[in-house]
């Protein structure tokens, strides 16, 4: 809705814009035709100040530690609901009823075998090729072997694309890991859950037995639902710019996955865990937490504190609770860095500099720990992520493709180069 406009003045001329007021968040101003209208345009650095579509999907309100999906906060889907039930909530709107949960599930557990032929992709990678290379490969490759569901204009294709990339992600992520280590592959199971069969692929081994834990299944479900969707970040506005174009959906995610593998986006429960091996023993966490809360001195307590929660993050009470039931049922015993992790999480919080600044564990800093703890090396932590936030690019990709005022991306820029000048033959320079 627009009810109110802003005026802006420009040498002596005003131009009247109009301002959006959304259902929640801070009202947006339209510049749409402010170019060609007074022949300027804005200048947004990462586009912070700046709207670029129109969603209903996410919302974050950081300065109150809020994240909502369809309207639900975080903290009462990590608890009561899983991840595909999540899933069907960012996709449709709204929750599903026992029946319609029933058919999502069955669905997705039936898509998560990849085609035959594709093995040839994992295989054709060095061994230690990092396994977040192998996805961005094979998830493009997707629409080589996927023909029925790449036609974008098709409401069913997209539809059918949609599934197969929530139900293979994981079959995918786990073939990378198992490549990376040297194991065969393992096959997925419709008899085991989303998490579970995610387990299952990347630990069992064909020369014995292997059962999934439930409390390590319920922290690896918590973890994909907390990355689910996360708004406008880096790699959903990647997916949606490539969407843009009319790109199949297998680039569009494999797009994102790219964006994601970037450190300052995805890989922050990895530095995390750098950081506490790092630090090393739990004798010299007081040198760190010094170092930390000095002005003079580069050295950050990563896992702590969020760019975009200003209070709290509110997906990290919940994994907390997790990571603490993982870290009880596997032990800490022999693994310095987990005892690094728990003092250094107890000596933080307890720290009334800490509670000052609000630099509070996030849910990348529990995240960690947890994946540290089941056995993932840091190498794996940013694909996971990448299976989590599969359901939200797909979910705004959705979103996108039916908005009626969609575009093709075209960001301007704020030209500092070379007026127009002669060419200087060679001789002559």
């Amino acid at each position: 809705m627009t009810d109110k406009t802003a005026k802006l003045t420009i040498d002596g001329t005003d131009y009247d814009l109009p301002i959006f007021t959304p259902t929640a968040g801070p009202d947006v101003i339209d510049i749409r035709k402010l170019y060609s209208q007074a022949g300027v345009f804005t200048y947004d650095p990462g586009f912070t100040s700046t709207a670029s579509t129109p969603s209903e999907i996410t919302f974050i309100d950081g300065d109150k530690g809020e994240l909502l999906h369809r309207g639900y906060p975080i903290d009462q889907l990590a608890s009561k609901s899983h991840y595909l039930e999540v899933c069907y909530l960012l996709l449709n709107g709204e929750l599903p009823n026992a029946e319609q949960l029933e058919e999502f599930e069955f669905i997705v557990t039936h898509h998560t075998m990849l085609h035959e032929q594709m093995m040839n992709f994992f295989r054709g990678f060095r061994r230690d090729a990092h396994p977040m290379s192998i996805m961005v490969g094979v998830v493009g490759a997707m629409s080589a072997f996927y023909h029925d569901s790449t036609n974008i204009n098709d409401p069913r294709e997209r539809e059918i694309a949609a599934f197969r990339l929530i139900a293979k992600m994981p079959t995918i992520a786990a073939m990378a890991y198992k490549y990376h280590v040297g194991q065969p592959f393992v096959y997925p199971r419709n008899d085991l859950d989303y998490a579970s069969n995610f387990l299952n692929m990347c630990f069992s081994v064909p020369a014995e037995p292997y059962h999934v834990d439930p409390v390590l299944a319920r922290a690896m479900d918590r973890i994909f639902t907390l990355h689910a969707d996360h708004e406008q970040n880096a790699s959903t506005s990647t997916v949606r710019l490539a969407s843009s174009s009319g790109a199949n959906p297998f680039a569009c995610i494999a797009a994102g996955i790219a964006c994601l593998w970037g450190p300052a986006h995805g890989g922050a429960n990895q530095a995390c865990l750098e950081m506490l091996r790092e630090i090393g023993t739990v004798d010299r966490i007081p040198e760190y937490i010094a170092r930390a809360k000095d002005k003079d001195d580069p050295f950050r307590l990563m896992g702590f504190g969020h760019r975009v929660y200003k209070n709290f993050d509110p997906r990290a009470t919940v994994l907390k609770e997790s990571a603490d039931e993982v870290l009880e049922l596997l032990g800490i015993e022999n693994n310095e860095t987990l005892k690094v992790a728990k003092e250094l999480e107890k000596q933080a919080l307890n720290d009334p500099y800490f509670a000052e600044k609000k630099l509070f564990p996030n849910v990348d800093f529990y995240s960690g720990i947890i994946l540290e703890a089941m056995g993932f090396p840091t190498s794996m932590f940013t694909p996971i992520f990448a299976v989590s936030r599969t359901i939200g690019w797909v979910s705004q990709w959705q979103e996108q493709l039916s908005d009626p005022a969609l575009k093709i991306g075209r960001p301007r820029q704020l030209y500092q180069g070379s007026t127009m000048r002669d060419y200087v033959d060679i001789e002559k320079r």
